[in-house]
């Protein structure tokens, strides 16, 4: 399943980046019991951010969109180091931070970015219930930043 999964990425126009390097004390990603989650994402490639500043001033609701995209190939490379893509038994939450201008109120719009692009990989596994937080700031001028928690098939392997 992880080959057919990795390529319907690429068929989505996405592959897996080797895991981001954590920017402090944290690890990728940690499990408890059949839960894997992730650290927060960034919209990184190749080591670089793809959008800066602030959603509803810098960064359309579109680049926004494709940043959660991003954060959330990047939260997949986590679970896939973590516990293989093969290993998912579903998308339990996504938790989405946007850093929003004044006056933008369309967090939910962004995060759908994430969440669309899990139920094209996962269909029906990839339904999740979801947190979209708008945010003052975030590391290193990023508009979007993605976690998640993911329920494992089998919590050992």
């Amino acid at each position: 399943m992880q080959d057919s999964l990795e390529d319907h990425l690429k068929d989505l126009g996405y592959e897996l980046p080797a895991v981001p390097r954590p920017a402090g004390s944290y690890v990728p990603a940690a499990r408890a019991g059949a839960l894997l989650f992730t650290a927060g994402q960034l919209p990184l490639r190749e080591g670089r951010l793809t959008y800066t500043g602030k959603v509803g001033g810098d960064v359309s609701t579109e680049e926004a969109k494709e940043a959660a995209r991003l954060c959330t190939i990047n939260a997949l490379a986590a679970v896939k180091a973590e516990a293989g893509l093969e290993n998912v038994r579903r998308i339990v939450k996504v938790t989405g931070y946007v850093a929003s201008a004044a006056g933008f109120n369309d967090q939910p719009g962004v995060m759908n970015g994430a969440s669309e692009l899990l139920g094209e990989i996962f269909g029906e596994r990839g339904l999740h219930a979801r947190s979209a937080v708008g945010v003052a700031e975030l590391p290193l001028d990023a508009p979007v930043e993605v976690e998640l928690v993911v329920e494992l098939a089998d919590p050992q392997g």
